[in-house]
Order: C-alpha cells, then sequence, then structure tokens
C-alpha cells in the first residue's frame, strides 16, 4: 500500500510514508501561522527521501491520513466566530448554569487546589447569543408542544443581527425525536441560503450527540459550530495543497475515538486529542503484534507529554468525564492524560513559592522556540537543559537541517535559572532536567496507580522527539522502556495502522433485567430496530466515502447501569443483535464481568434490575499492520557502533564525564550499550544514565533498563496469545526494523 500518516504537532509535524514494503519518515518544524505550509515542507523532505518529485510521487499515493491539533490550538486562542444557540424556550441559562464540576472541568490539580481563583469559564456563546424557542419534545419523543416557525424565523433574525456567524440547535430530548431540530435547520436554510456571502453553518446537536444529557449535548455542539469555520479553513488549505500537487486519494482524519473517518464525514470535535490517541492506537496496534497485553504510551512533544494506557490487550476506556478545553462534552474519547511538559517547557523561579524552580507549563514553542534554536527566543527550555548538558549535540540535532547555538543555551540557563538559586550551569540544567522528569513520572504513576494496576506489569513505549532522551529519567517502577527507531514520529506511524472507524450512539433507556425476579425482559425487537438502524447510517457512510466494496466489521459497546446505581458501565457486547434469551444473558453475562472488574463484585445490583442507556456502535474497516521481524543476535559488544565521545554531565555522579555516543542505526540485536552513555537516532537522542543499559532485542526495539537486568525478551512475557508472522534471518540495523 502507498500511504502518507501526518501528525502535526505544537512544534514538529511528522510524517510516515509507507511505499509497499517501504517505510520512511521525515520531520519539518510546525508553521502556527499556517499548517500547510509545515505540511507541504514535511512532504517535501519525504519525497526527497525517495527521491522523486512531489508531483510525481502523491498522484501514486492511495490514502492519506492526517492527526491535527487545530482544533486545541484553536480553543485556547480563543479565535472561533461569534455564536448563537437556539435552545428550547425556559431552557436558555442550562450551559451556563452548567454541572457543578464546571467550576473545574479541564483545570490542573493545582489550579484547584487554590479555591480563592475558582470560576467558571468564559463561556462561548453569551447569554444575550441564547435564543429560546416555542417549542417543546418530551423525553419519550412525543411532541407536546408544536415548533412554533414565526417564533424561529423571529429569533434567528436578531442572533444575526446581533452578530452571530454559527449557529447551534440544540432543543430538549431532539435525540428522541429530532423532527424540529431538523426543520430549524431547514428554516435557517430557507433565510440564509448556501450560495449567499451571509452563508450560516449550522449544527445540530442531536447529529453530533445522539444521547441523553443535555449539557453535554449542547456544548458538544457549541464546540463543533465554534471550531467548525477555524479548522475548515486550515483542512481546506492543507486539502487544496494535496490537490495543487496531484493528490486525489481520500483524506483521513484521526479521531478520539481511535478510528479515522474521512474529512467530509468527521466533526471537529471529533479531531481533538487525535495525535495522542494516534500514539495510543499505535501501541496497541504494535504491541498487539509484540506479544504485550500491558503498554503504557508515552509520548514526549516540544508541548506536551502525553500518557494512555492499553490494558489486557485492550484500549477501551474511555474518558469517564470527556473534557475538552473547560468544557464537559457528550462524545467517546479514549483515555489520555497531556500535561505541559516537553522539550520546549519553560524553566522559571517561582518566587511567590519561595524562590522554587518550576518547568512548564508554558512552552517556547517552534517559533521562537528554545533558546538555542538561535531564532530569537529567550526562555530556558528543557531542550537548552539538554544542550548544556551534552547530550544534545548542536551539529546533529534535527538530522543536522538545524544547528543549535549552545552558547545562548548556556546563557539562558544562567540567566532564568542558575543565577538565581545560586548554582552552576551545569547543576541548573540537570535540576531542570530532573523536575520535568519528575513531574512525568508522576504522572504516568496517577495514571496507572489511580486504575487500579501496577507499572511493573506493563511494558512503557517511549516515543516522540523527547521521549528517547528522557524515558530513563521518567520510567520511574516500569522496569523497561521500549524505543522504536520511529520513536520520534511515532504517532504518525500509529495513524498508519489505525483502522478506519465510524462511531454511532443512541441513547433511550430500555428495561434488560426487571427488578428482584431478575427475569431479563430486553425487548429483542426494538433492540434490533435502534441496530439496524445505526447499521444503514453506516453503510451509507461508508459507501459516499467508496468503501461499500470492503470488509466492514460491525461491533457493539452498550452503555448498562443497575437499578438503585448511579454508574453507568461501557460493556463490549458479545454480539450485533439479540434474538435470543441465550443472547440475552450473554450480553448481561459480558455487564456482569466488566462491571465487576471496573468497581466490584460486591456492588452488583442484581435485584435492583438492569436498564441499557445506550448503544454504540462502531463500522471499522480493518486495515493492513505492522509485521515485525525477527532476526539472530549478534555479539552484546556495541563497539562497531560507535563514533566518538563527548563531555556530558552526570547529576548522579555530580561530574562532567568523557562519554561514549553511538550510532543507533549502527547498532544490531544483540548489541548492548552500558551506561553512561549517549544513542544518536536521526531526529532524537537516548540517553543511558549510569547504571542503566540499552539493549537491542530481537525485533531490533531497544529497550531501556537497569543496567545488569536478566536478558527477557519482552516480547513475550506475559502474553495472551498474540503471535507474529516473523521470520529469522541475518542481524538486521535498526533502520529496517519495522520497515
Amino acid at each position: 500500500m502507498k500511504a502518507i500518516d501526518i501528525d502535526v504537532g505544537g512544534t514538529f509535524t511528522d510524517l510516515v510514508l509507507t511505499w509497499d514494503d517501504r517505510r520512511v519518515t521525515a520531520k519539518a518544524p510546525t508553521t502556527p501561522y499556517d499548517l500547510s505550509v509545515g505540511f507541504v515542507n514535511v512532504l517535501q523532505a519525504g519525497a526527497d527521501q525517495m527521491g522523486q518529485p512531489l508531483d510525481d510521487l502523491l498522484p501514486e499515493v492511495e490514502v492519506v491520513r492526517y492527526s491535527t491539533t487545530v482544533a486545541m490550538n484553536r480553543l485556547i486562542e480563543r479565535k472561533g466566530p461569534k455564536l448563537g444557540l437556539l435552545t428550547t424556550e425556559g431552557h436558555e441559562d442550562a450551559i451556563l448554569i452548567g454541572r457543578g464540576a464546571q467550576w473545574v472541568d479541564g483545570t490542573r490539580i493545582s489550579e484547584r487546589r487554590n479555591l480563592a481563583k475558582q470560576s467558571k469559564p468564559e463561556p462561548l456563546v453569551t447569554r444575550d447569543m441564547i435564543a429560546g424557542i416555542a417549542e417543546r419534545v418530551d423525553s419519550s419523543g412525543t411532541i407536546v408542544r408544536a415548533l412554533d416557525e414565526d417564533d424561529v424565523r423571529a429569533k434567528l433574525a436578531q442572533l444575526v443581527d446581533d452578530g452571530a456567524r454559527a449557529i447551534a440547535v440544540s432543543l430538549l430530548w431532539s435525540f428522541a425525536n429530532p423532527t424540529h431540530e431538523r426543520r430549524v435547520r431547514e428554516i435557517i436554510r430557507e433565510e440564509y441560503k448556501s450560495y449567499h456571502i451571509g452563508y450560516l453553518p449550522v449544527v445540530l446537536s442531536h447529529e453530533v450527540v445522539g444521547k441523553v444529557g443535555e449539557y453535554e449535548r449542547t456544548m458538544t455542539a457549541i464546540l463543533d459550530a465554534y471550531l467548525q469555520t477555524s479548522i475548515k479553513f486550515e483542512l481546506e488549505t492543507t486539502w487544496d495543497q494535496l490537490r495543487d500537487h496531484g493528490y486525489r486519494g481520500t483524506f483521513l482524519l484521526t479521531h478520539n475515538t481511535g478510528g479515522s473517518a474521512e474529512i467530509f464525514k468527521t466533526t471537529s470535535s471529533r479531531t481533538f486529542n487525535g495525535g495522542p490517541v494516534a500514539g495510543l492506537m499505535g501501541s496497541f496496534h504494535i504491541g498487539k503484534a509484540l506479544g504485550y497485553p500491558n503498554v503504557i504510551a508515552s509520548d514526549v512533544g516540544g508541548t506536551s507529554f502525553d500518557v494512555g494506557m492499553v490494558v489486557d490487550a485492550s484500549v477501551r476506556s474511555y474518558e469517564f468525564r470527556p473534557i475538552i478545553d473547560r468544557w464537559m462534552v457528550g462524545i467517546s474519547m479514549l483515555q489520555t492524560t497531556t500535561m505541559g511538559a516537553g522539550g520546549g517547557s519553560i524553566a522559571w523561579v517561582n518566587d511567590l513559592l519561595g524562590g522554587r524552580l518550576e518547568v512548564g507549563p508554558r512552552s517556547a514553542g517552534s517559533y521562537p522556540g528554545p533558546a538555542c534554536y538561535d531564532l530569537g527566543g529567550t526562555d530556558a527550555t528543557v531542550t537548552d537543559a539538554d544542550v548544556v548538558l551534552g547530550y544534545i549535540a548542536p551539529d546533529g540535532y534535527f538530522g543536522g537541517q538545524m544547528p543549535l547555538n549552545r552558547d545562548k543555551a548556556v546563557e539562558a540557563i544562567r540567566r532564568a535559572v542558575a543565577d538565581p538559586l545560586g548554582v552552576s550551569v551545569d547543576e541548573a540544567a540537570a535540576l531542570v532536567r530532573d523536575i520535568v522528569e519528575q513531574n512525568m513520572a508522576s504522572a504516568i504513576k496517577r495514571e496507572v496507580h489511580l486504575r487500579g494496576y501496577h507499572p511493573e506489569d506493563f511494558a512503557l513505549f517511549a516515543f516522540g522527539g523527547g521521549g528517547p532522551t528522557h524515558v530513563a529519567g521518567y520510567r520511574a517502577d516500569v522496569p523497561r522502556a521500549v524505543i522504536f527507531p520511529q520513536a520520534p514520529v511515532f504517532s504518525a506511524l500509529g495513524s498508519s495502522v489505525m483502522d478506519i472507524m465510524h462511531v454511532y450512539e443512541q441513547s433511550g433507556r430500555m428495561p434488560f433485567m426487571a427488578p428482584m425476579t431478575q427475569e431479563l425482559v430486553i425487548d429483542h425487537d426494538a433492540f434490533n430496530a435502534v441496530v439496524d438502524g445505526l447499521v444503514d447510517r453506516a453503510n451509507a457512510d461508508l459507501d459516499a466515502e467508496g468503501l461499500g466494496d470492503r470488509d466492514v466489521v460491525f461491533s457493539i459497546e452498550l452503555d448498562m447501569i443497575y437499578g438503585g446505581l448511579v454508574q453507568t458501565k461501557r460493556v463490549a457486547s458479545p454480539l450485533v443483535h439479540i434474538t435470543s434469551a441465550e443472547d440475552a444473558q450473554a450480553v448481561y453475562d459480558a455487564f456482569e464481568q466488566e462491571f465487576s472488574e471496573a468497581f466490584s463484585p460486591h456492588v452488583v445490583n442484581k435485584p435492583g434490575g438492569v436498564y441499557l442507556d445506550a448503544i454504540v456502535l462502531k463500522a471499522t474497516v480493518p486495515t493492513e499492520k505492522l509485521e515485525l521481524p525477527t532476526h539472530d543476535l549478534a555479539d552484546p559488544d556495541p563497539s562497531a557502533a560507535r563514533t566518538g565521545s563527548r563531555s556530558a554531565y552526570w547529576a548522579s555522579r555530580g561530574e562532567r564525564v568523557d562519554t561514549d555516543v553511538f550510532g543507533f542505526d549502527d547498532l544490531v540485536p544483540g548489541n548492548v550499550v552500558v551506561g553512561p552513555a549517549i544513542v544518536e537516532m536521526e531526529y532524537s537522542t537516548i540517553v543511558v544514565p549510569p547504571d542503566q543499559q540499552l539493549r537491542l532485542d530481537t525485533h531490533g526495539l531497544a529497550i531501556l533498563e537497569d543496567e545488569g537486568a536478566d536478558d527477557v525478551d519482552l516480547a513475550h512475557t506475559g502474553a495472551t496469545g498474540a503471535t507474529t508472522d516473523a521470520h529469522t534471518g541475518s542481524a538486521a540495523t535498526p533502520q529496517e526494523v519495522l520497515a
């Protein structure tokens, strides 16, 4: 297959170009003023590696997959259009009242502790831009008050006169009966036609979230309306660049559900956090091929540190309270944790806390970037600290394409950290590095322990440009870290193995098990009718994308709850349709098992009955997965890969040491590099501190562990029956791995 996968990060834009049995990777600085510029630059870099003109290469590419941070960036900047909201009369203040947790949604723990500064977020739609219209549908979908169309036209005109440039429509119980919402859109189209300059984008809440939860459903519609214009502009520009260079294939966007879909079938909110989810899905698929049932995915970029978990060979762990920016939404998002820690994180002394050194969450980004970039930035960053310590070679950064200014890095660290703290520059740089790594380690510990697991039961995948550089410090209690040859572009690699997947949700409470008698009373026909309706929607969308002739896998997830309890549990249904009592029993058994594992067998409440709150259909078109070759292990001696040495400061020894430097591409499976050492990749650097070692396993993957650790093949430790289509051959260099 010929495919291009792009991940747009805060600092760099990454590319993985798959060309039949060959893979090439490339990176280019992200251009926040126009993302399409960095997009074309990284495409050109990939084409250069292929030895083809871009205009000759793109026409042969079958698919382009794209992970973007546009949604996140635009929300942070608050650069969306002025919105208008049409809702049911009498419920105009619902989103302003919000949920009780709205005060702290989307804030860091340190911010929540400062009660004096707690406040609700500034609304994306102000009260004067919210209009209630005369209509009412009840919870069963029955119309109890007909839509007053004259009232709609009057309220709409007022919103437009007041400056509305996009309209969100969220009527009470619209998911149960969307007639009124659809008619409101027809009225808007009658008043403001699509061929007029004053065309108004319209988002209906039941189309973006077809389930119960007025606040979450409304906020999702508002966010989609708010982001649609800016994302549309960014992606249209990118799309135009592709077409101008001869590309005629499909353009897929990565979704935070774990799948990807055509740009024409993607809502704005689905793209939020797409990059970290692509990395998580890559960890899932590649971990499955390796036989790792439990994986911690860690991505150190220029701006953020992202953590996700694969547990028991599954990523089916959704955000309990999905938050986008500062608002709870109703969409299903895979669970990941993001914190402001990366190569561009700024080090600063907090005078209000007695001169405490802090790192992040502010970032220097790609422009002007760290001081060592020599692009005008003066802030001391984590990357500056790495350069000062001798871990990153100034003339080898970014494949040698971006020479760094070490003198400016030293000056920035001295001015911002060393002088205020009264320590040497080396000690200051080591403190910066230690703090950011401890912050990352704390994020991993919270994620693992609070979900009830033990770090020692996991493999840690370290990727992103800074992952290999810092994993030795943040792996904490995880015994071994795995570093891939494509670690700097791993999220783009992850999107290359993600399936094309559409997710459809439909709310509507159905009794599943009767209280007291515990009789299974689910209405088979009603259940199957909802499933069939979702399948019809999925088939229509897949046909429109030209995927109707592909093998499609349908699966069902169900939101179920015990009577008398408040916690809904999403369960993977073993069946798509229920046609018998045995089928219903199988579904219930799956629910009880997952509920027990998530909470406790002691809170299973069968006498309270069981209710079905929502049906979620996943329509999946499987994509081609990676094959991981195995190779014979060579001698442990890595001296053939040694490229020289340089002075590096090691905090554990408190001094500079002339440290061996190795070329990662020259190492072969079986080699063991004992720290202190530095291993240079094309777009990253692996730091091996004293008392740790780096060895290449049978797949050519780098395993970072304590010095003298047992030589265990992690690829089959704790495996759950996963196998690989591996072949045995002679030793391979890392650049051949995953090729």
